[in-house]
C-alpha cells in the first residue's frame, strides 16, 4: 500500500520541477500561473497573478473554463512547498496537458527566496 509520500515522489519522477530561479522567468512567460493550495491559504498571500485552483478542484475548473481548455497551455503550479503541486502536474498531464511546470519548494521557497507575495486587503467593518 502506498503513502501519500509515496504518491508525491512517484509524481515528482513524471513531472518537470523548476528552481525558484527559473520560476521567476517561466511566470513571466507562462499562459497561467496557479495556485493549488486551500482557499485560506492562498487568501493569506499567493504569487502575484496566481489564479485559485485547489488541489480537489483542479481538473474539474481546467475542464470547465474554455480558456483553460487547450492543451498547448503553457502552465506553472504551486502549492506550499511543492507535493501538491506535483501531484496536480501529474493529474494535468495525464489531461493531454503538456507543457507543465511545477515550482520546487512551493510558495515557501518562493518567499525564503526574498520573492513578494500578494496578499489581498482585509475588509474593515467598522
Amino acid at each position: 500500500m502506498k503513502t501519500a509520500h509515496d504518491l508525491v515522489v512517484e509524481a515528482k519522477q513524471s513531472v518537470q520541477e523548476i528552481s525558484i530561479d527559473q520560476a521567476v522567468k517561466a511566470i513571466q512567460s507562462c499562459d497561467v500561473l496557479i495556485d493549488v493550495r486551500e482557499a485560506d491559504e492562498y487568501l493569506a498571500g499567493h504569487l502575484p497573478g496566481a489564479l485559485h485552483m485547489s488541489r480537489g478542484m483542479l481538473e474539474f475548473k481546467m475542464a470547465g473554463n474554455p480558456k483553460l481548455q487547450s492543451r498547448d497551455l503553457n502552465i506553472v503550479l504551486y502549492c506550499k512547498t511543492s507535493g501538491r503541486a506535483a501531484l496536480c502536474a501529474q493529474s494535468l498531464a495525464q489531461m493531454g496537458y503538456g507543457h507543465i511546470q511545477s515550482i520546487a519548494g512551493g510558495i515557501d521557497a518562493w518567499q525564503a527566496a526574498g520573492h513578494d507575495v500578494f496578499k489581498p486587503a482585509q475588509p474593515s467593518f467598522e
